[in-house]
Formats: C-alpha cells, structure tokens, sequence
C-alpha cells in the first residue's frame, strides 16, 4: 500500500515537472490571469509616470482638438435670443438667453449685461453640479463692467429612461452617457461644451468695440475653461480654479473626463503652455467632490495643494503664462475675490464691491442641454456609414493585388488611432511550460511568454500525440469570452462552461489540430476596465496588450517544430470574438478568421439608443473605441482580412444581437469577397442557438481552408 501511494506521488510529482521540449520549467504559481493583469497594470503605471517627460515640449493644438472631438462646423449667429428680463440692477441686467452652436445644438444660460459698454467680455462656467442661476461669481464680474455669457453645463444626474419604446434605464449620469455615444463618433461631452464656450467667442468677436475676451470657471466649468483657451488663441486670459492638477490619475476620475491619448501628449502643464504668453490664472481651491454613483467609477477630490503647485511649477518649465492664486491650504470657497480681482486685473478691469444679487437657488437642471447632444450624436450615428464610405475612399478594391496594397495604411490607422500600438516585444522569447493535460489523443502544457518588463502572454498549448517525426501540423487559436479561461475550452469546471464552450479546443486536438488556447485579459470585472481607463490616456486599449501578445505567441509557435507556421487559424467567441476581427485583421500570420457570438452592425450596438441590446445601457463602461464609428464597422474589420479566409457563427436566439443586424452587417463582407473573385473564401452559419459555439460548420472550415483531413476520433 505505502509503494502505491510512493508511486503515485511520484507519477503526479513527474507530471507537475514535464516540460514542452526546447523550453524551460513554468515555476510560476499561483492564478496565472491574476498575475498577468497585475504585470499590465505595473507596466501601465510605469508608462503614465514615464508620459510626463516625453510630451512634446510645444503641443499639438490641431490634435488636441481632434481628441476633445472639436470637429464640427459652428453655426453663425447675430446675437444671443434673449427669452426673458431675470434680474436688474443699476449696474447691469441678467437675461435668459440662448445662441446656437452646432446643427440642432444651442448653448442656454444667462447673458449679464452691464449698463455702459464691456471693458471684457467673459463666458463664465460653473461646475456641472450647479445652474447658471448658482454662478454667483458671474455677477461680481458684471459689476466690473464685463459682459458675461454663463452657459448650462450637462450635468451629473442620473439619465434614467431615454427611449420610451425600450424603457430600459441607463444606470449612469448624463455626462457618462453622453461621453459613452460621443467617444465612438470621434466627439466628446468635453467638446461639445468647448463647442459652447467657441460660439460665445465668435460672437464676442464680431462685437464693437473690440475688448478683451476671456473665459474663467470652477470645477467642471474649469476644465472646459482650461481646455477651451488650450482649444482658441482668441481667448486673452482664463481663471481655472478647482481643476488645475496632474492628471496621471485621470483613470481615478469619472469617466466622461477620459480623453484618447491626453496623458501621452498633454497634461494640465501641457495645456498652459497650449496658452502661452496668453494668461492663465489657477485657483487652487476647493473642488467638487463626489464618489460613486451610478455607472463606471469614479470620483472628485481636492488636490492637495502642493500637486497644483507641482503642476503650475511644470507648466512654467515648458513657458506658459501661470499665476497661481491660494490662500492657506488650498482648500477655500472657489472664485475669491483675490482671484477675481487678478483676472480683472489681466483683462484691464478692476473689481467693485460685491453687489445685491438674488439668493441662488436649488439646482434644476434642464434636459434640453442633455437632449440635444444626445439628438446630435445619434445623427451622426445614422450617417455614420456615409462617414465610412468616405474613409475608405483611397482603398482599391479592383484586384486582390491593389487591395492588399491599398489596405495597408486602414491597418495601420486600426491598429495606431483606434486600438492603440505597443512597440515590439523587448523580453528574449524564453517561453516556459509545464504539464497541464494528458489525455489520450494529446497533451496539454500551459505556456507563458515574456513579452515586456512585467508583461507576459499566457495560455494552454494542447499537442497531438500522433505527430510523426518532422510533420508539421496546422493550429487553431481557440479564444474564450469574457471572465473565461483557457481551461474553459478545454475541461470546463462548470456545466455551464461546457454549454457554452463545448470544449472546442480539446475537440479540435482530438481532431489531430495543435490547439493554443491563450488567456485574454478581459476578466475579474472592474480589473480589467479600470486596465483600459489607464491605458486610454496613453492612446493604448486592452487591445494593444493582446495585439502584442499574439505577436509574440504568433512568433513562439512559428518556431515550434511540428508547427506549420503558414496554417495558424483564428477561432474566437463572444469578445473573443471581438479579438477575431480585430486581431487577425493586423498580423498576416493568421492564415484565417472565425468569429462566433459578436459580429453584427457594431456602431448601432454600441451607441444607438434605438436599440434594445445597445451597450448604452449596459455597464460595459469600457467597451467604447475612440471614433470607431466613422472608420471601422464590423463589415469592414472583417474586410481587413480578405483575402484570407473569413466565417461567422451565429446562434439564432443569442442575445447579444440581432440575425438581422447580423445578416446586414455580413452581406457587405460576402460582396467584397465575391467582387475580389474569392467567394468561397468566407461563409455565415446560422444555427438554432443561443451565445455558445456550434462547432459544426466551423469545424469543417478550419479543415477546408487549415488543410487538415477531417477526422473524428472514437
């Protein structure tokens, strides 16, 4: 008995230590995934610290507007429309007020007009937790004379129910929810309030007599202030109190303040210098605070006063023109009247006793601002395959020769401007495995394959024991979805794994396929999204990690000796599926694509609120792609991949879509194909189904198009 038990634990001792000849022992323990995230997470931090030194010592201001989404052409007005007389005083009076900005998008608020003519004109911003009734630094600035146009921000309250039709709530503020619909169109909340400061500009600017044009604001009202005299050299001077700070914590904040690539190219120093030797006046005062909340998370806290003066200290290193105005600790009632006065001061003013002004009253915050963004952006939305046929004007569709010339810079702008580029691996490709599976027909090892400082790929390689000496077999990359694991596809620990997966990954090695089931990131929930709020700022995505890591798994099997490195197949569903038209599109070393439980009209899903499975009223926070909607929809990922070999797996009752959004988005991929004179080279299956693999007609299109006989063991 005592030898048994010897041997025994001998055997599994031997297994635990078996290695994949040529590589070293995976020593490793603990959750692999787990550790893989954290080493992202380290390697991010690193990067955002590192983004500091290496912006550009004189910003872009043409790109700095394109990521604010400051794209769109302002409508030309004679005047604000005044809808009624609010308040009077003898030194000015305050009227309702509003001024178109864009096609369907006016600015309302208030317009202070002082008695005698302007010595400034000043478009005054509160935060977006207050009205333009509550902006009582507005009246201090009218009392001086200034002519002062106070528009109505977005506000933070919760959007609640936006499509009678659906009357499905969206769990979020209306700022997250319209920054969610406008990021996928290449325009942001930021800009569309931006939008609204520009148009007072212009009207100030056609105004005699000519006086000094400035913007000021406090909280969320600073950060449009700041980032609109960042935008337009028409603004002489801006007071910013309550926001001015690093921004290497910009993931911590909420999400309608994340901006594609800022924290790679801009900072708040960054954006004084935008200004210079034009006047920025900070306030380092208090902020609004808030935490939690419905929707991603996120949150508002009062920067220490030393972090401002940190900040301030940079700006003035790169040349900008900042005076930092505080009193104490940097934690006072925002737009005092030392930092009123200063701005007065730079714009030739000068500051008068606090005048008589009515009691503000409890924020109301109109929807009709909400509204109206929200109406604009599901235009663009509508419009948006028009946007996209004239993207990809340039590309050459007459020969599969001229395409796969004409193709090239689409990938690149998929890969750089939407996914985001990591550089090529730095790590020597030391892969280490260990012994994971030892099944009749094949033997599983898990891998793991250096990448960068921290950075690894890791998955499950499963090896035919039939491989003959010098044989070269094809592989198939077999994706999970979200939360899933590699062993998922392989030995599911749970019966709803198995119904879902169908161990398509061991069936396709019992079918004699080399199978490498690699381990996405897109798991343990708010980890992985708060991955992608870090990675965004530096223009990265969590697709910038599994790009680089198909890359260097691509180049690992490549050199494995019973791999045919021409014959690696990608089959992957649900977002591993999203992984299949974004992935093999952009390394021509997958000979193949399968994508199963995501394809469909990708921009509506994502955006519309017409639609009921619209991620708009989900809490996929992190799913949005800056300006997706006007380059890439799915029909045109899949495009990427023609010539090579292209299929869809679709379940009829699977919830994440629609068969005839499905349908439509699959029709222009089998024209493309049909009009390159490859039609045989892509397919769509349909079967009675829910979210899961089918694993029939798949099957029989990686051997078809793999080069592998169709078996099918005992």
């Amino acid at each position: 008995m005592r030898l048994t038990i010897v041997l025994a634990l001998s055997a599994a001792l031997s297994a635990q230590t078996e290695t994949l000849p040529g590589t070293r022992p995976l020593a490793l323990d603990g959750d692999l995934a787990a550790r893989m995230l954290a080493g992202m997470d380290r390697y991010l931090d690193r990067e955002t610290a590192a983004s500091i030194d290496r912006r550009p010592a004189t910003p872009d201001r043409d790109r700095f507007r394109r990521v604010i989404g400051l794209v769109d052409s302002r409508v030309r007005f004679e005047a604000p429309a005044r809808t009624a007389e609010v308040f009077s005083t003898p030194a000015y009076k305050v009227f309702a007020v509003r001024w178109p900005v864009l096609e369907g998008v006016d600015a309302e608020g208030l317009l202070f007009e002082p008695t005698g003519e302007p010595v400034a004109r000043v478009v005054a911003l509160p935060d977006a937790g207050q009205t333009p009734e509550q902006a009582a630094f507005a009246h201090r600035l009218a009392a001086a004379g200034c002519l002062v146009l106070v528009p109505a921000l977005v506000s933070r309250e919760p959007t609640g129910i936006v499509n009678p039709a659906i009357q499905r709530p969206a769990n979020q503020s209306r700022r997250e929810f319209l920054y969610r619909m406008a990021f996928e169109m290449g325009r942001h909340l930021i800009g569309y309030e931006v939008q609204k400061v520009l148009a007072a500009v212009d009207w100030f600017e056609r105004s005699q007599p000519r006086r000094p044009v400035a913007v000021a604001g406090w909280g969320e009202g600073g950060l449009v202030a700041l980032y609109s005299a960042a935008a337009d050299p028409r603004l002489e001077a801006a007071l910013v109190s309550g926001y001015f700070a690093p921004r290497e914590d910009l993931w911590r904040e909420p999400i309608y303040r994340n901006v594609w690539g800022l924290l790679r190219d801009y900072g708040d120093a960054s954006l004084a210098r935008l200004m210079a030797p034009r006047a920025l006046l900070v306030e380092a005062s208090r902020s609004p605070e808030i935490s939690g909340g419905a929707g991603a998370p996120g949150a508002l806290v009062t920067p220490t006063l030393g972090a401002v003066a940190a900040e301030v200290d940079r700006a003035r290193e790169l040349g900008a023109n900042v005076t930092l105005l505080t009193s104490r600790d940097g934690r006072d009632d925002p737009l005092s009247d030392t930092a009123l006065a200063a701005f007065l001061r730079a714009l030739g003013a000068h500051l008068s006793p606090a005048p008589a002004t009515p009691r503000p009253s409890l924020p109301t915050h109109d929807r009709r601002p909400h509204e109206q963004i929200q109406t604009h952006v599901q235009n663009l939305i509508r419009q948006s395959e028009a946007a996209r046929r004239q993207f990809w004007a340039q590309a050459d569709t007459s020969s599969v020769e001229k395409w796969n010339q004409t193709k090239q810079p689409y990938r690149r702008h998929l890969w750089e401007e939407v996914l985001g580029k990591l550089p090529p691996a730095t790590e020597p490709l030391r892969a280490q495995t260990r012994l994971a599976y030892d099944q009749p027909l094949w033997k599983g090892y898990e891998v793991l394959l250096p990448v960068y400082p921290d950075v690894f790929a890791y998955g499950v390689l499963l090896v035919p024991k039939d491989l003959k000496p010098g044989e070269r077999r094809p592989v198939v990359v077999a994706q999970h979805g979200r939360a899933g694991r590699p062993q998922d596809l392989i030995d599911p620990p749970t019966p709803r794994q198995a119904s879902v997966y169908k161990k398509f990954a061991a069936q396709l090695a019992d079918r004699g396929f080399v199978v490498y089931a690699p381990q996405n990131p897109y798991l343990f929930e708010e980890q992985y999204r708060f991955l992608q709020r870090k990675a965004n700022p530096l223009k990265l995505s969590l697709f910038s990690f599994i790009a680089a890591q198909h890359e260097r798994t691509l180049d690992w099997l490549a050199q494995l000796p019973f791999v045919d490195p021409a014959r690696i197949g990608f089959y992957g569903l649900s977002y591993g599926g999203k992984t299949a038209v974004r992935i093999p599109p952009l390394l021509d070393r997958y000979a193949l694509s399968i994508i199963s439980g995501d394809f469909g009209e990708y921009i509506g899903k994502m955006a519309s609120i017409e639609r009921s499975e619209s991620f708009m009223f989900t809490n996929e926070h992190e799913m949005y792609e800056f300006n997706l909607g006007n380059t890439f929809n799915y029909s045109d990922l899949a495009n990427l991949m023609a010539p090579r070999p292209f299929m869809v797996e679709r379940g009829h009752n699977d919830g994440v879509g629609f068969d005839q959004w499905v349908a439509h988005e699959y029709a222009p991929v089998r024209r493309f194909y049909t009009l390159l004179g490859i039609p045989e080279r892509t397919e769509i299956e349909f079967f009675d189904g829910v979210h899961e693999i089918h694993a029939q007609g798949t099957f029989r299109f990686l051997h078809r198009h793999l080069g592998w006989p169709e078996r099918h063991p005992n």
